[in-house]
Formats: structure tokens, sequence, C-alpha cells
């Protein structure tokens, strides 16, 4: 899958995108990400990629023509998604995550200063991305946040697919508490169970703790996710430990 990321702040992305799992994903052919500078498509030698809104206010409005020439200067076939980072975008999820690593391409555009010229939108924008109700300085976190969720879901990115499919939110709840050695730290022990050898015991242990932690810390969670009869059972179970 090819990315492509629209940034006045190239240098903000390439140090997280060339470590660990993403850097190995590029070197291995599983992904490409490609970074495009907007101020090397303006106009002017002043390099000018913004300006005072029409009509006044406080701020300063990202250009129309650099970013639709940037965008316009991307290689390949066929059209891609090209999506926008911004809080009034549709909220990013993993089901948003699975949707989008089906995809042979996908363009992201960061956003700076007050916003972009609405016209791009218009012409080129075919989705909007909002990581939650809140502002950044620009839409660079957001897109590493996007590539890095979705890029988790191209085969070979994390060198086995078990490790994505049992991810938190990957079938609708919470992820299942982890150890590792040593076995005691402080006066904490590493719940039997774990060290028993009984992989079906420790199935059903995980799967109970990844329930009993959605009940306590998102449950309304557990109205959408695909629960099974078992999956009831255990809740009950857990209900009764809590009274």
């Amino acid at each position: 899958m090819i990315f492509d990321i629209l940034t006045l702040l190239p240098e903000v992305c390439k140090a997280y995108l060339k470590a660990s799992i993403l850097g190995r994903a590029q070197k291995a052919g599983h992904i490409q990400v490609r970074l495009t500078n907007i101020r090397d498509f303006a106009f002017d030698r002043h390099r000018t990629v913004d300006d005072a809104p029409y009509g006044g206010g406080n701020g300063m409005v990202m250009k129309v023509e650099p970013l639709v020439a940037a965008l316009e200067s991307l290689p390949g076939k066929p059209r891609p998604r090209i999506v926008l980072m911004a809080p009034q975008g549709r909220p990013f999820s993993q089901q948003m995550a699975a949707e989008l690593a089906g995809l042979e391409r996908l363009v992201i555009i960061c956003g700076r200063y007050e916003g972009i010229d609405e016209r791009v939108r218009k012409l080129a924008v075919d989705q909007e991305i909002s990581l939650g109700d809140f502002v950044l300085s620009g839409g660079e976190l957001p897109a590493l946040a996007v590539v890095d969720a979705v890029s988790r879901l191209i085969p070979g990115v994390l060198g086995g697919e078990c490790s994505a499919a049992a991810d938190s939110f990957s079938d609708g709840i919470l992820e299942h508490p982890h150890y590792t050695r040593p076995p005691e730290f402080r006066g904490l022990t590493v719940p039997e169970v774990l060290t028993s050898g009984n992989h079906a015991a420790i199935e059903r242990w995980r799967r109970k703790e990844s329930l009993r932690r959605t009940l306590r810390k998102r449950p309304e969670l557990l109205n959408t996710a695909p629960l099974s009869a078992e999956d009831h059972k255990l809740l009950a179970e857990i209900r009764g430990e809590m009274d």
C-alpha cells in the first residue's frame, strides 16, 4: 500500500516513519510512505502557502493553489482516496482503519494555521478524518496515527497477523492484560493460570479479562461488540464477582 502525506513539515514525520514497525515495513516493501512538502508548490519567490482570510478574522488560511498543485503532482494511478485530517471529520476508529487498509493508495492532507481554503475540499477531498474532539497545531500527528493504525492491518507488516487480531477494538472490546518476567515484582505476581501451560484455560482467562476490562472502562462497547454465548456467560460471572 502507498501512503502520500502532504505537509508543510515533512521533517516532523520522517523520524517516526523510519522507526520500529513502520520502518521495517517500508524496508520489506509491505508499505511505501511518501512525503510531499506543500511549500515546494508555492508560486512566489517567498514560497507563500498561507494568506489572510477573506472577510477578516484571526489567523491565516492555507492557500488553494499550492495544495492542489501538490495533489496533482502525485504519481501513479488509479486515483487514490484523498483524506483531510480535520477536527470536524469523522472520528477515526479501528473499523475505519480496516476499511482504509483495503486501498491501494491513500493520500493524507495535513492542515495548518486556521485551516485550508474551502475550495480544496470541493475539488479534491473525499473524506475528512478526526482523532477526536480537540484541536492540534496541525495534521501531522493525526496523519502518522492513521498510517500506523492502517499499516498494522496490512499482511506482513507485523510479521504475524494474530498480533493485530488481538489488539484492543479489533473485535469490538478492549485487550486483556499482559505480563512478562519476572514472575514477582514488589509483591505483585503473575496470574497463576498464565504459567500453567493449560492453553484452553489461558485463552478463557484472557477473554474474560478482556470483557472485565471493557465492562469497567468502556461499557458502551459491549452494546455493539459481536459477543458469543460464551462471552455472555463470562460477563455474568464477572458481574457476579463485582456484586
